[in-house]
C-alpha cells in the first residue's frame, strides 16, 4: 500500500472555557468537521512531539495522559502545587515542576522536579530546581527518539542514562557559566551551550558532541558582544544551528526593541558567522525546512524582506518585501506561508518553493497562532484569548491561500493540529490533486492555480491594509516618504515620487492657465 493509502487522519484540538474537544480534520465530508471527543474540562493541553500522547492539566492539580490512538485516558497524576508540566517527545514520560509551599522550604532536599513514567505512573527521576524560566524549562531534555537525555546543572550539562534513571548521571560536559542549552532532536547527536556575557568577556554559543569520548572540545564556537538572550534552532539531521542573538539596547538608535542578529554554526566547523542578510533591521522569524537543507528568514525594518537560504548560507529564493514578521514552512517542504501577524494587518502570501512562484495572497486579521497541517495541504490560523478577547475564531486555508473553513467563538484559548510525521503522508502533489477533486463547501470557488492567484491578488488589492492616521518618525528616517514606506509596507518610493511629480505638473499648468487669463484680460 502507498503512503497516501495508509496516511493517518488529520485531527484538530480546540479548547475553550468549557474545556477541550477534538475534531476530525479536513477534508470535511459535509463542509463541517465531525467531533471525535466531546468537551473535557481542563486548564491546558499539550500533545507530545510525535502525537502519540496528549497531556491534559485539569483543576485540583490533576494531570491526565491520553492515548491519541483511542483518545482514552491511560493515566492520571495528582500533584499538589504543580506549576508546569511537559511530555517527552514520545510521551513515555511526563515531567512536573512543583512550587515550594514556603520560601524557607525551598531546599535541595525537596526534589520539586519529578519525571514520571506515563504507563506505570511511577516516578523514575527527581531533582531540585530553585526556579523555572522559559530558558530552563523543561529541566530534562530528550532527543526525538528519547535515546539521549540531559539536564542543566551549575557550570555543566549532565547526561542521564535513558534506560536507568536511578543513576544521578553517566557523564558530564563542563561548560563554565552555561545558562541555557539546546539538545539537537533528530538525531540527538549534539548539544549547543550558551554562556552569557560576564566581566567584559563576550557571550558565546558552543557546539559539542554528545558522544562521551569526543565531547570535551567544542566543534564550533561564536562569540557576541551586546547579547541579552539567544534563540537556538537545530535543523533535522543535527548538522546546523541557527542562533538569533538579541540585545535589549540598539546602540544605533534605530529601534526601541533592541537589535537582533542571525548567526549560523555547523557541526563540522565549516561555518561560524553571520547569515548575510540584505536589509538592515531585526530578525523577525526564522525556520528550517523539514529536510534540514534550507532555512527561511524574515528580516529588516518594515517593509521586511524574506529570503530562503541553503545550508551553506547561499540565498536560493527571494520572497519579496511587505508587512511580514512570520514564516511557516510546509512540512513536506513544497509550500511556504509568509505572514504579518501581531501588530501587523495579517497579510499572507503563499509560495510554491519547488516551482519558485507565488500561489496567492490573502489576509487573516488578528491571528495569534498559525501552523500548517501535518500533510502540508492546509494552513490554520487562530485568534485566541487571553491575547485577544474579541473576534476569537479559526480559519483554515488551502495551500494557495483560498479560504476553506471558518468558525467563530465567543472565547477560544487554543487550536492545534495533532502532530504526525510528514513521512506518513503521500507526495504533496498527489494529495493536493486528490483534495482538489473533492466537492467541498468553500467560501471561494476552486479553480486552477493561476486563477486563484489572480483572484486572491485582486481581493488583496481591493482591501489594502488600513493606514494609521499618524506615525512616529524614527531617528534613522531621512524623509516622511521613507517613514511611510517602512511603516505601511510600500515596497518602493518610486510610486510616491511619481505621484508627487504628477501633482507638481498639475499645479504648474494651473498657474500657467491663470497667468494666460490675466494677460488676456489686460
Amino acid at each position: 500500500m502507498s503512503a497516501s493509502e495508509t496516511a493517518p487522519p488529520l485531527d484538530i484540538l480546540v479548547r475553550g472555557p468549557e474545556g477541550f474537544s477534538l475534531w476530525n480534520g479536513p477534508p470535511f465530508s459535509n463542509g463541517q468537521p465531525g467531533i471525535k471527543l466531546e468537551n473535557i474540562s481542563c486548564t491546558s493541553t499539550k500533545f507530545s512531539e510525535d502525537g502519540s500522547r496528549l497531556m491534559v492539566m485539569k483543576s485540583d492539580s490533576v494531570i491526565s495522559i491520553y492515548d491519541c490512538s483511542s483518545y482514552r485516558e491511560i493515566r492520571s497524576f495528582q500533584i499538589p502545587n504543580v506549576a508546569a508540566a511537559a511530555l517527552s517527545p514520545r510521551g513515555t514520560y511526563v515531567q512536573t515542576f512543583q512550587k515550594s509551599s514556603t520560601q524557607k522550604s525551598s531546599t535541595p532536599q525537596e526534589k520539586n522536579v519529578i519525571l514520571w513514567n506515563t504507563e506505570t505512573g511511577d516516578p523514575v527521576y527527581q531533582q531540585f530546581q530553585k526556579n523555572m524560566t522559559k530558558a530552563t524549562w523543561p529541566s530534562i531534555r530528550f532527543s526525538s527518539d528519547e535515546a539521549v537525555v540531559c539536564r542543566l546543572a551549575t557550570n555543566e550539562i549532565q547526561f542521564l542514562d535513558a534506560g536507568d534513571f536511578s543513576k544521578p548521571f553517566i557523564y558530564r560536559l563542563r561548560v563554565p557559566g552555561v545558562a541555557a542549552f539546546e539538545l539537537s532532536k533528530a538525531p540527538g547527536s549534539h548539544v549547543a551551550a550558551f554562556v552569557p556575557e560576564s566581566k567584559g568577556i563576550p557571550a558565546s554559543v558552543q557546539i559539542f558532541s554528545c558522544a562521551k569520548a569526543v565531547q570535551s572540545q567544542s566543534l564550533a564556537r561564536r562569540s557576541f558582544f551586546r547579547c541579552s538572550s539567544v534563540q537556538l534552532n537545530w535543523n533535522n539531521g543535527s548538522t546546523g544551528l541557527l542562533v538569533v542573538v538579541q540585545s535589549d539596547v540598539d546602540k544605533t538608535n534605530q529601534s526601541y526593541y533592541g537589535e537582533s542578529k542571525l548567526n549560523y554554526l555547523t557541526t563540522d566547523g565549516t561555518h561560524e558567522g553571520l547569515v548575510p542578510l540584505r536589509k538592515e533591521g531585526p530578525v523577525h522569524d526564522v525556520q528550517w525546512s523539514y529536510s534540514g537543507s534550507e532555512f527561511a528568514v524574515v528580516y529588516g525594518f518594515m517593509p521586511s524582506k524574506a529570503t530562503v537560504f541553503d545550508k551553506k548560507c547561499n540565498p536560493l529564493l527571494e520572497l519579496g518585501m511587505g508587512p511580514y514578521n512570520t514564516i511557516r514552512w510546509n512540512p513536506k517542504g513544497k509550500f511556504l506561508c509568509l505572514a504579518g501577524f501581531g501588530n501587523l494587518p495579517g497579510d499572507m502570501a503563499f509560495w510554491d518553493y519547488v516551482e519558485k512562484k507565488q500561489l496567492g495572497t490573502t489576509r487573516a486579521e488578528l491571528s495569534v497562532t498559525s501552523e500548517w497541517s501535518p500533510d502540508g495541504c492546509y494552513f490554520m490560523t487562530a485568534t485566541t484569548a487571553p491575547r485577544l478577547q474579541v473576534d476569537n475564531g479559526i480559519k483554515i486555508f488551502h495551500h494557495n491561500g483560498s479560504l476553506f473553513f471558518k468558525k467563530m467563538f465567543d472565547k477560544l484559548y487554543q487550536a492545534d493540529w495533532k502532530p504526525e510525521s510528514p513521512d506518513r503522508f503521500g507526495d504533496i502533489a498527489e494529495l493536493v490533486k486528490s483534495i482538489g477533486s473533492l466537492n467541498v463547501v468553500e467560501t471561494k470557488p476552486q479553480g486552477d492555480r493561476s486563477k486563484i492567484s489572480q483572484t486572491s491578488a485582486k481581493a488583496s488589492a481591493s482591501n489594502p491594509p488600513a493606514q494609521k492616521p499618524a506615525a512616529y518618525q524614527p531617528p534613522h528616517a531621512k524623509s516622511a516618504a521613507a517613514v511611510q514606506a517602512q511603516l505601511f509596507g510600500e515596497s518602493s518610493t518610486e510610486t510616491v515620487s511619481k505621484n508627487a511629480l504628477k501633482n507638481k505638473k498639475k499645479r504648474e499648468k494651473q498657474r500657467e492657465k491663470k497667468a494666460a487669463e490675466a494677460t488676456s484680460g489686460t
